[in-house]
């Protein structure tokens, strides 16, 4: 399968899981999964790929027109729609965010210290993205949203790493070469951040991304 196909798949994955945080939603992203997904070789690829055959469902659905340019069919959301679980809940009560104000205080970046953020009984309710979906409830403090954003950066380079690990452990194929070329902006962001171990994986991964 060709390197450029694989990597289209990919991207058109990484859109589906994210477009809870694009601007203009589903009716942005929507536009782009026809756009790119003309080749059927595309729709093959992403059928391979985890949980792509979801986006291919979703994608015939807008073929048909059975879905709207502006949505998804609840059956086919993203992390099985935890996203959207909470759509009714806007705030936090002052006592929550008294709790949030102090582990955030004493907030390490480390994965304990994500821990410790995520297991807060009134975030880990918003499950997968917890990030997210707490954001928008500190606009209104800019203290708390500037030390949240702390929090996203750390979870954000930590997933960047384990997934740049993983990569780099096993044989290298067309998927994870695919994976590599479109999750590298993230790579080249989050990985300095682990100094001279996470810039020697971030040459790992371009001469991985280099090999024919």
């Amino acid at each position: 399968m060709q390197q450029h196909t694989l990597v289209t798949a990919q991207r058109l994955l990484n859109l589906y899981r994210q477009e809870h945080v694009i601007e203009g939603g589903w009716a942005a992203v929507n536009e782009v999964f026809l756009r790119e997904s003309n080749d059927e070789n595309v729709i093959t690829a992403l059928a391979s790929l985890p949980t792509g055959a979801k986006l291919v469902k979703h994608i015939e659905n807008l073929r048909s027109g059975k879905t709207p340019m502006d949505s998804i069919a609840v059956d086919l959301l993203p992390y099985g729609g935890l996203m959207f679980g909470h759509e009714t809940e806007t705030s936090l009560t002052p006592d929550e965010i008294n709790q949030l104000q102090i582990a955030l205080d004493n907030f390490e970046t480390t994965p304990e210290g994500l821990s410790k953020i995520n297991q807060l009984p009134f975030v880990k309710k918003f499950g997968h993205d917890w990030i997210d979906n707490i954001k928008p409830m500190l606009a209104n403090n800019n203290e708390l949203l500037t030390k949240w954003d702390l929090v996203s950066r750390t979870d954000r380079a930590y997933r960047a790493w384990d997934t740049a690990k993983q990569i780099t452990s096993e044989p290298l194929t067309e998927r994870s070469r695919a994976q590599i070329q479109a999750d590298m902006l993230e790579f080249e962001t989050y990985l300095p951040m682990f100094g001279e171990a996470g810039k020697e994986l971030l040459t790992k991964l371009r001469t991985f991304m280099s090999i024919i």
